[in-house]
């Protein structure tokens, strides 16, 4: 003989729990997708300043090593950036004239065939828009200077 062992309160409470379990498992995976992941951001570190050394970049600039000690070396210009002739005045005879020549961007003033310009320069000759300069009279030529061309 068969009998039906069909219990309607069993159906009923299986049913509740597996809605009980469905429901537990979408609050638990809604709050895990919506929380902040912790483990994949690490905290924040600052990088540590980056101190230039100066005496690398005074190098890298062409500054000269300096001796402890020492008094600092001021920087020498050039002798042909000292000097700007602004004008030539050429005399009939040869070696007569004047050059008006600036010197270390001082206003130019007016010197004669033979006159010292700076210490250890003379004038030594002139031509059509230049100036020679030299040690001494006779010697040799050692800067020569040119008028700046108009535009």
């Amino acid at each position: 003989m068969v009998t039906n062992s069909y219990s309607k309160w069993g159906v009923r409470l299986g049913t509740l729990v597996l809605w009980a379990v469905a429901g537990a498992s979408v609050v638990f995976w809604g709050l895990r997708l919506s929380a902040p992941s912790a483990s994949a951001v690490g905290p924040a570190v600052a990088p540590a300043p980056v101190v230039p050394d100066a005496q690398a970049l005074a190098r890298l600039l062409g500054a000269q090593p300096s001796v402890p000690g020492a008094a600092p070396v001021a920087p020498v210009a050039s002798a042909a950036s000292r000097f700007t002739l602004i004008g030539v005045l050429s005399g009939r005879s040869s070696g007569g004239g004047a050059a008006l020549i600036a010197v270390d961007g001082k206003p130019a003033k007016p010197f004669r065939v033979g006159a010292a310009v700076d210490e250890g320069l003379v004038l030594q000759a002139l031509g059509p828009r230049q100036a020679q300069l030299g040690g001494q009279m006779g010697g040799p030529a050692t800067l020569t200077l040119d008028m700046p061309l108009k535009n």
